[in-house]
């Protein structure tokens, strides 16, 4: 890859995007951060970003019907994007929903620290070369 990785943070939690946003730029990503489904389809737009980071739970628009827009989207960049749904949902139901909608992978919240949702984005994007 030669230009830096986007990242888009799609995350209602101002603590745990802080915290995720802080690692990503450490390591060199570039980042936008939204705090709701609206505000992430809008930055998406704008950001094109290389890859997206999505809560489930949103205020108003939540995860699942970004993740459609984003998959629906006009712009072949939006839309081939891979989306790593990041939630504190660890049902089997849920995982299953966001993965058939087209999301690249599924991290439970709790699971994973900063670092290791930074390899998952490496290792996500390893693959889309």
């Amino acid at each position: 890859m030669t230009d830096t990785t986007k990242v888009l943070i799609v995350e209602d939690d101002k603590f745990l995007s802080e915290l995720i946003s802080t690692k990503l730029d450490k390591e060199g990503f570039d980042i936008a951060v939204a705090g709701d489904g609206e505000t992430g389809l809008k930055k998406a737009e704008e950001f094109n970003p290389t890859i997206v980071l999505l809560d489930i739970m949103l205020p108003g628009m939540d995860g699942f019907e970004v993740l459609e827009k984003l998959k629906a989207h006009s712009s072949p960049k939006i839309r081939k994007a891979p989306v790593i749904i990041l939630s504190n949902f660890g049902q089997e139901s849920k995982v299953e929903r966001g993965l058939q909608l087209g999301a690249a992978d599924y991290l439970v919240k709790a699971n994973f620290t900063t670092g290791e949702i930074v390899e998952k984005i490496k290792e996500v994007m390893s693959k889309q070369d």
